[in-house]
């Protein structure tokens, strides 16, 4: 069976833009974002760690590094989903995240599974 069959996960992210928590005067835009990871592969994996870039429209980048997500390392069974909330901030009303998250298979293959590019928007700035 082909690999990319055995070990594929996916990552749906949604964002959400938190007013209450940014300072728009400030130049300090507040985002949730939730994350769902589902494993569609046939063998089961660990989440070890994840690697984010974040940028924003100056084109300024941030990476982040660290075991887990939200304290938590989830064993995801063949039709498993987990899911997650955090938050970032930037600089500007718009920017992106992407990045991998950094997986362990039951067999002990490693892989990475994509986190795809996603916009992080203040309501109405973007058409």
């Amino acid at each position: 069976m082909p690999e990319r069959e055995k070990y594929r996960i996916t990552v749906t992210p949604k964002v959400a833009y938190l007013p209450e928590q940014s300072d728009e005067s400030a130049g300090r835009y507040v985002f949730s974002y939730t994350i769902t990871i589902t494993n569609n592969g046939q063998i089961a994996a660990q989440l070890i760690s994840r690697h984010w870039i974040i940028t924003d429209a100056n084109r300024s980048s941030q990476e982040v590094r660290g075991l887990g997500v939200v304290g938590e390392q989830p064993l995801l069974k063949p039709g498993d989903s987990f899911e997650y909330t955090s938050g970032t901030a930037i600089s500007t009303p718009v920017g992106t995240m992407r990045g991998t998250y950094q997986m362990v298979a039951e067999d002990g293959h490693q892989f990475d599974a994509e986190i795809p590019e996603f916009v992080l928007s203040m309501p109405r700035i973007l058409h």
